[in-house]
């Protein structure tokens, strides 16, 4: 279900989960997770457990990860359903869109993902995160200031500058939240330290060939 859309220079699509989709991708994962790909070496982030759920590359060889799929229909077709949304609430109408890869962060205590942008099979399209669990606490503040707890946090970094503009934002995370954005848009994850509790979420990159100029035609 479509929540809102944050726009600060590029926009960012918030949606919410249905449980369906939700219960069905923790049931693979937690039923898999022992037998997935790890794909930690291909990633930003500093995270021992990133766990692909989906490859596709595009018939290239890969020699550590093989094309592979876990997900069931229903879910890939409510995926792109949702880019679809973003996109023709973006003014994008005429384009190819396909998915590339999606997977699975499983932070512990003090991993975090550094700012970072993805790319595809294209370096043009989409990327996002869904909220599969939040740590029950995420402990005490590394800077040891406690009025802008930074912990844990989703922060995207705006490309756009200028007085009076949002150049970050930071989500008030939930369960089930699904936030898509475009594959160059910077963002990052705060580390958090709570006595061996987790922070799951999926992310999914959904490549688009498009002509720009043709945006809103």
């Amino acid at each position: 279900m479509y929540k809102s859309n944050y726009i600060f220079g590029q926009s960012i699509g918030i949606y919410q989960t249905p449980s369906y989709i939700f219960n069905s991708i923790i049931k693979i994962y937690e039923e898999n997770k022992k037998n997935l790909y790890k794909v930690n070496k291909n990633l930003a982030g500093n995270i021992e457990n990133e766990l692909s759920l989906f490859y596709n590359n595009n018939g290239r060889e890969d020699p550590e990860v093989k094309n592979h799929n876990l997900l069931p229909l229903e879910v890939l077709n409510w995926f792109r359903d949702m880019f679809n949304h973003y996109l023709l609430n973006n003014l994008v109408t005429k384009y190819e869109g396909d998915f590339h890869s999606i997977w699975i962060n499983e932070m512990k205590d003090n991993e975090y993902n550094p700012s970072h942008i993805h790319s595809g099979n294209l370096f043009t399209g989409l990327s996002s995160v869904m909220i599969l669990k939040l740590p029950h606490t995420t402990g005490i503040e590394y800077n040891g200031k406690n009025n802008n707890p930074q912990n844990g946090k989703l922060t995207f970094l705006s490309a756009s500058t200028g007085q009076f503009s949002k150049p970050d934002y930071q989500p008030n995370l939930k369960l089930g939240d699904f936030f898509i954005f475009p594959y160059d848009l910077r963002h990052c994850v705060s580390p958090f330290n709570s006595s061996n509790d987790t922070r799951i979420t999926l992310a999914a990159n959904f490549d688009v060939k498009y002509n720009p100029l043709e945006i809103g035609q």
